[in-house]
């Protein structure tokens, strides 16, 4: 896939996410330029609560996301992941999880791959990519279950 493609999966995902918030009673704003922290700024119009969230895409119906060593310290309440699935060209599906779970089992993944040897043997080497999914075990140490982030868009006001 050519880094266009990336980019522009990406920022699908980003403005699926930002139309999803909007017919869930936020005000989303998609930043102009790439910011390092969130992707989309929303705003409760409800509590008026305030969050970032970081988006995250693949285009196929695979469970499985490409993080980077950042994502494990980018902890905070007011933070969250929207992790999309766009299905082909099918209806997109969301998983919308807060900042420390993701933190927590992309680090926890990672520490337990990087202590396991290659093909040959060998020591792995360290590597900035962290893999999140529902459906390999080794990159959901956490056990997490698909069905309680998928579509809970309730959890960026109730927690």
């Amino acid at each position: 896939m050519s880094k266009t493609d990336t980019v522009s999966i990406g920022n699908c995902g980003e403005y699926f996410v930002a139309a999803e918030l909007e017919r869930n009673g936020f005000t989303a704003a998609v930043p102009m330029s790439n910011t390092r922290e969130f992707d989309v700024l929303a705003i409760s119009k409800r509590t008026h609560k305030q969050i970032a969230l970081q988006v995250k895409t693949n285009h196929t119906d695979k469970k499985t996301w490409t993080l980077s060593k950042k994502n494990e310290s980018l902890i905070d309440e007011n933070v969250y992941y929207v992790l999309v699935s766009l299905n082909g060209k099918g209806e997109p599906a969301y998983y919308i999880l807060p900042s420390k779970t993701v933190a927590k089992s992309i680090k926890e993944s990672h520490a337990k791959w990087l202590s396991g040897v290659t093909k040959d043997g060998k020591k792995r080497n360290d590597t900035s990519l962290r893999k999140f999914s529902f459906e390999i075990s080794k990159y959901n140490p956490l056990g997490l279950n698909v069905g309680e982030y998928e579509g809970k868009w309730e959890r960026l006001e109730n927690s």
